[in-house]
């Protein structure tokens, strides 16, 4: 079969007209996306580094000095964020303030700033176009937890401000959307970007990683993991819808749609957009990154090459992405991994990798080695790794952000982990919603369907 270069998204054309819209909005907005566009009519593949714009200079944290964040975003997870960073700082932890937040949705935002002014004992400025919180001068990092389909234009826009990025997860909505993304951060290394795939600073992973690394396990023959949970009405449906948004009036609903152009008013959508296939890759996107994402480091397998997926509507047919998934991806040196995801049933698969000569077990706390049976004679031992119990790993990797803020260190699951992530994601997707195995070429990066 020929291998024909894919389009940039398989569910419709929007990912297309995200580029070009994003691209248009930007020229008159400050940043441009617009050489993102370029990939859509072919491969999926990003600009060249030296073709990505280049910003402003970060703003270095003096000693002494609290850093200084705006939150993009104030639904659940960046209200949420603001009380966790306001609690680090409280305990003594970080020396850090949240001065400015930015959002849609004028009683989102009111709530989250009589949050942060009440939990700080300052003054928080709010913002209905993110834009105006980037013009600052007086901010040394943001936090995004917008929708999936904002994210490659708010982190762009923020490096390109000279701002630090925390960035929630998944890192973008699709493959060309992380590749323009990744190419925007190496136009500027000195920017910190960090994705916010907590479970990484688990130590049961680095634990995991060394054993492999030190051929304890023999060959890394493939690992398993999932994220599985299960409700009776149907997932997310736990956000509420107020009925008090009036669009035009105190929710700027075209500035929500924004890189995927207009669509009618639906508070279903603002408020439950992962259940929604042109806005979220649902499971896949929103929970299976964060077991992907360890795990792919503990392998230390290289860039994901192909990628093949299931989907099905089992219990929860209202919602259009797919409540029960499985995915087979295979890396560059050969190892294949196993991942499921449901919102259907909580019973997941046991997260381990199986090697030639010995299996990692790391469904709890800590790292456990058991020897196949044909390699006991050999002297192979049971072994147990204690990992310690770092407490709340959201926190750990907040502050782990603000130490890279604070020092100019890499950070922990970086946008390059991001992007790996973003291949498996979105070619998963593509797969589910169009059938066949789809394959990725890290040198060229380009992806096409096999």
């Amino acid at each position: 079969m020929s291998e024909q270069p894919i389009a940039p998204d398989p569910r419709s054309d929007y990912s297309r007209r995200a580029f070009l819209a994003a691209g248009a909005a930007a020229a008159a907005g400050g940043a441009i996306l617009a050489a993102g566009a370029a990939a859509a009519d072919g491969p999926v593949a990003g600009p060249p580094r030296d073709k990505a714009p280049k910003g402003k200079p970060f703003k270095r944290v003096a000693d002494g000095e609290p850093i200084r964040m705006g939150v993009i975003g104030t639904g659940g997870m960046g209200s949420g964020h603001c009380g966790a960073f306001m609690s680090l700082a409280k305990a003594g932890k970080e020396n850090v303030q949240i001065v400015a937040l930015a959002d849609v949705c004028q009683p989102r935002l009111e709530a989250a700033r009589q949050q942060c002014e009440s939990g700080q004992g300052i003054t928080v400025d709010t913002y209905g176009d993110y834009r105006k919180l980037l013009e600052r001068d007086d901010i040394h990092a943001v936090l995004i937890a917008t929708p999936e389909h904002w994210h490659a234009k708010n982190g762009a826009d923020a490096i390109l401000a000279g701002k630090d990025v925390y960035l929630e997860k998944p890192m973008t909505l699709d493959l060309p959307m992380a590749l323009y993304l990744r190419s925007v951060q190496q136009a500027n290394p000195e920017i910190i970007v960090q994705v916010g795939t907590q479970m990484t600073r688990l130590p049961k992973y680095p634990a995991a990683r060394q054993m492999v690394k030190d051929g304890k396990i023999g060959t890394p023959v493939w690992s398993q993991t999932s994220y599985c949970r299960n409700s009776k009405e149907g997932e997310w449906l736990y956000y509420s819808i107020d009925p008090a948004w009036k669009p035009g009036v105190n929710l700027d609903w075209d500035m929500w749609c924004g890189p995927l152009g207009a669509a009618p008013w639906d508070p279903e959508v603002y408020a439950r957009w992962r259940r929604y296939k042109k806005y979220s890759t649902g499971i896949i996107g929103d929970l299976l990154v964060h077991v992907m994402t360890p795990l792919t480091l503990a392998v230390d397998a290289g860039w994901p090459t192909r990628v093949v997926a299931s989907g099905n509507h089992e219990v929860d047919k209202a919602m259009e992405n797919f409540d029960q998934v499985n995915l087979t991806i295979t890396f560059e040196n050969g190892h294949q991994m196993i991942v499921a995801g449901s919102t259907c049933n909580e019973v997941g698969l046991e997260t381990m990798i199986r090697g030639h000569k010995g299996n990692l077990y790391l469904g709890g706390r800590h790292c456990e080695f058991r020897p196949e049976r044909i390699f006991v004679d050999d002297g192979l031992e049971q072994e147990r790794i204690e990992c310690e119990d770092i407490g709340n790993d959201q926190d750990v990797h907040r502050l782990n952000f603000m130490k890279c803020v604070r020092t100019r260190e890499r950070p922990d699951s970086d946008i390059e982990q991001g992007t790996k992530i973003m291949v498996i994601v979105d070619l998963a997707t593509r797969s589910m919603w169009e059938g066949g195995a789809y394959r990725f070429d890290p040198k060229t990066m380009t992806a096409w369907k096999v």
